[in-house]
């Protein structure tokens, strides 16, 4: 008994000397709609502490004092470090809105006019200027068929074909 609690309180401490920094963004390509729907799941703590860096001021994405400020600020930071190309072709993506669930931020951003994909890049570095050990997982749906992988800082780039 007494070496399970003695293991459990090593690995809980371990845990919280040496945290781990993730996210995960998922990219579905809505043939119907011909559009590509991302969405970016991030802890809110670094995002937030990313933001403030980045910008030099104090960001709170739970109640922001200026909510189109604040979607503004996650719009650009996300634009700038998660671009994608299908078929070797750069995609704009719009921003659609972020929603806060839990001690994450889910951020939706939506691809128009992508009527087929039979390759997809995708440049993504979200939270690596913050943290020399974040990890990106991305995950893809098109035609029905899942692919995924998962990238470390400083690996940025991914491709999947279809």
């Amino acid at each position: 008994m007494a070496a399970s609690v003695y293991k459990w309180l090593s690995l809980s401490f371990f845990a919280f000397v040496h945290p781990f920094y993730v996210s995960v963004t998922e990219i579905n390509h809505n043939e119907k709609d011909k559009t590509l729907e991302i969405a970016c799941k991030l802890f809110l703590d670094d995002t937030e502490k990313t933001l403030n860096k980045q910008l030099k001021t104090p960001v709170e994405l739970t109640k922001p004092k200026d909510p189109k400020q604040a979607q503004a600020m996650v719009s650009e930071y996300i634009k700038k470090h998660l671009q994608l190309k299908v078929d070797g072709k750069n995609i704009v993506i719009d921003f659609v809105g972020y929603e806060i669930e839990g001690a994450s931020i889910w951020c939706y951003f939506q691809a128009n006019n992508v009527a087929a994909v039979n390759k997809l890049s995708v440049m993504d570095n979200i939270l690596y200027e913050t943290y020399e050990n974040q990890i990106s997982i991305i995950h893809t749906t098109v035609k029905g068929e899942k692919k995924s992988t998962r990238i470390a800082n400083p690996e940025k780039d991914a491709s999947f074909e279809f």
